[in-house]
């Protein structure tokens, strides 16, 4: 466990348990929302890959533009 991680939790602990379960609440849907981010995230590597090669076959035929962020 980090100290900070640590300092936070011996925070908590002095709170009522009515403010321990609020803040309980958000740390686990905070952890449900990474988890649901990595697997989508891991999920969609092979459609990464795609555009990503997509793009390569797009600058090499020649059909990108290169621009600033002012001409778009």
């Amino acid at each position: 466990m980090t100290q900070l991680l640590e300092k936070a939790l011996i925070a908590v602990y002095k709170l009522p348990p009515e403010k321990q379960d609020a803040i309980a609440a958000v740390i686990l849907e905070e952890l449900e929302d990474e988890q649901q981010w990595d697997e989508a995230f891991a999920a969609s590597q092979d459609k990464l890959a795609q555009l990503a090669q997509k793009v390569r076959t797009d600058i090499k035929a020649g059909h990108v533009t290169k621009m600033g962020f002012d001409e778009l």
